[in-house]
């Protein structure tokens, strides 16, 4: 029996780190040969060959370059130049993971020339059609022909949708494999003493949502807020190029550099930035990702949004959504040691990547001594 091409479509840094999880996990079967698809849909300096040796990965076998631009331009360019892929040595299951532009895209192309595809991370819902990877994730879920969950939230979400039942399949977390792949690494990072930090005694922020950084009055609250609680426990403030580029419009960037407690950085390397985040008193953030890793770690995360598509993490874990009017008296709470812990979520283990595997390796038919 020939190999199965298996297409894993990534698009950022954030795709990588779950892709390479289960590439590792496929390239070791013989029945299978797993081929990283690399959109280019964020352009990152730091894509480095250091990136893809820390994650163990070879570079793209695919590279689409389709580069920045409008969401429909993305959209667009990805679509085109992966149907050509496509026409030329269809795979046998398009892998998408995520929601960003690429993941709908290369869902959409592969489905209309009658492809496999399975979606990794479905069912995730946030509620609010304001943001793109909300669309993203609906129409994604859609045509999918196979979706891997992580949560039983996201079952319910895609039943209560009109998904049938043999489509959705709970693997677990990707991303905790992916922790557990880096491990080793990461306990070995000492972010913290570069810093001249203490374990236990600081913590980490992240900010980049429109709804965070583009008011000024709302940026404009949250650096205050920050500074304040600067002064009882040090920050270190991850900035996203977005959030840098607004704080030095709306003249808050001196604030900051000027406030006692505050270490501003540019992004981290993941193993860098997890080495901090895994000693850390908590955490403040709008994103997605780390409202896992925290619960999977049982730190306190105070995330600054009104939704999140990630309800396990505050039901079960360790993560709570706090307006930013409230965050100095979430933060006091934590102080106080007045935070749950939480517990980790059922299959979030570091071991989803092999059910991925078994799931796809029974719907090719493969036999169970392999090819």
């Amino acid at each position: 029996m020939p190999r199965a091409t298996i297409h894993l479509i990534a698009a950022a840094r954030p795709n990588f780190m779950k892709v390479a999880p289960l590439y590792h996990a496929l390239a070791a079967e013989d029945w299978c040969e797993p081929l990283i698809v690399h959109t280019g849909q964020h352009y990152d300096a730091n894509m480095s060959d250091a990136f893809f040796d820390d994650l163990g990965l070879p570079k793209p076998h695919i590279h689409l370059g389709v580069g920045s631009g409008t969401h429909a331009e993305q959209t667009a360019r990805v679509m085109v130049a992966y149907e050509k892929i496509l026409m030329e040595a269809p795979p046998a299951w398009t892998v998408v993971v995520g929601d960003v532009n690429s993941t709908m895209a290369c869902t959409v192309a592969a489905k209309k020339l009658c492809l496999n595809v399975a979606h990794l991370e479905a069912g995730l819902r946030s509620r609010d059609r304001k943001m793109p990877e909300e669309i993203n994730r609906l129409l994604t879920d859609v045509i999918a022909d196979l979706l891997w969950t992580p949560s039983p939230d996201a079952d319910e979400n895609l039943r209560h949708e009109g998904v049938p039942e043999e489509h959705i399949v709970r693997v677990g977390n990707i991303m905790i494999d992916s922790y557990e792949l880096m491990r080793p690494r990461i306990e070995a990072e000492r972010t913290y003493d570069s810093l001249g930090l203490t374990p236990g005694a600081y913590g980490v922020m992240t900010l980049h949502r429109p709804s965070n950084v583009d008011d000024k009055a709302v940026l404009g609250g949250l650096v205050d807020s920050l500074t304040a609680l600067a002064a009882d426990l040090p920050l270190v403030f991850a900035v996203h190029p977005r959030t840098h580029k607004n704080l030095d419009a709306f003249g808050l960037w001196s604030k900051l550099e000027a406030a006692p407690g505050i270490h501003l950085t540019e992004p981290m390397s993941y193993i860098r930035f997890m080495g901090l985040v895994r000693e850390a008193k908590m955490v403040v953030t709008d994103s997605g990702g780390i409202q896992e890793e925290t619960t999977y770690l049982g730190i306190p995360c105070l995330t600054l949004r009104d939704t999140t598509e990630r309800p396990i993490t505050v039901s079960q874990g360790s993560n709570r959504l706090v307006p930013p009017a409230e965050l100095a008296a979430a933060a006091a709470k934590v102080m106080a040691g007045d935070w749950p812990t939480g517990q980790k979520p059922d299959l979030w283990d570091g071991h989803t990547a092999p059910r991925i595997v078994a799931d796809l390796k029974g719907r090719l038919c493969v036999p169970t001594g392999g090819a």
